[in-house]
């Protein structure tokens, strides 16, 4: 039977919102995911902007060579959280992948979110 956890993301101090540091590859890193093949991430991930501009970020979700990696997303200035990546999965594979994030601006986008670990 699978077993069911809610931890908070590997690149956050308790639960706090991660300031996306990096404006450009590779990226902050987020969350680095399980390298057991049988563990499973759900990651739910929002993105806030502090600043007056809106900003460009973009998510590298499991890895920072392919286009297809990327997820990109202009946040809304001073606008409350976005919904930036809804519940998508990493597995591990022997290897951790990683998500990362970086923004057209140092420190004024942060991510918050949780993972559900699904383990077998």
């Amino acid at each position: 039977m699978a077993t069911f956890s809610k931890i908070p993301l590997s690149g956050s101090t308790d639960g706090r919102l991660i300031k996306v540091a990096a404006t450009a590859t590779a990226g902050t890193t987020i969350h680095t995911g399980s390298a057991t093949a049988s563990t499973i991430d759900e990651i739910w991930l929002y993105a806030v902007n502090s600043d007056t501009t809106d900003r460009k970020l973009t998510i590298e979700f499991g890895g920072t060579s392919s286009p297809d990696d990327l997820i990109e997303f202009t946040v809304k200035a001073e606008n409350g959280l976005y919904l930036i990546v809804p519940g998508l999965i990493i597995k591990g594979n022997g290897t951790p992948l990683v998500v990362r994030a970086f923004a057209a601006l140092a420190n004024v986008v942060l991510i918050g979110g949780y993972v559900n670990r699904i383990t077998a």
